[in-house]
Order: structure tokens, then sequence, then C-alpha cells
């Protein structure tokens, strides 16, 4: 298990991930990393944006039930 402190940076907080934290949730410095609440009252630190996987998820949907209409709207 890895720990981090809150440490101020310039007049926010921030995290300091080590290298180690780094590799293991696979980011590089500049990406952005999401904090989400878990069913059961936690919460999870990850660099998938929730969002986009939503909308991935109803376009999907869509492309699958309106598969003829689109292939029209490409001719």
């Amino acid at each position: 298990m890895l720990s981090f402190k809150i440490t101020t940076i310039g007049s926010s907080a921030g995290l300091i991930l080590t290298k180690e934290a780094m590799a293991l949730l696979k980011v590089q410095k500049g990406d952005t990393l999401y904090l989400t609440e878990t069913p059961d009252g936690g919460y999870r630190l990850t660099p998938y944006n929730p969002e986009f996987e939503r909308q991935m998820t109803l376009a999907e949907t869509i492309m699958h039930e309106d598969r003829e209409v689109l292939r029209q709207l490409a001719k």
C-alpha cells in the first residue's frame, strides 16, 4: 500500500506522486487524474474519465440500435 502526504503547492494543496505510484497508475507528468466516489462510500483515483466512458457506452448502444440508419447516412 502506498501513502501520500498533502503538501502546500503555491496557495493550493496537492499530492506528490512517487515514480512507483505513477507507474502503477500508468500516468505521466501532465496527465489528468479523476477522483470518483465508489458505491461503498470510498473514493477511487483513476486516470480514466468516467464521463467519457459513459458517453462511449451510449454511442455504442446508438450505433448498434441504429445500424441501418448509420449505414444509409454513410453513403
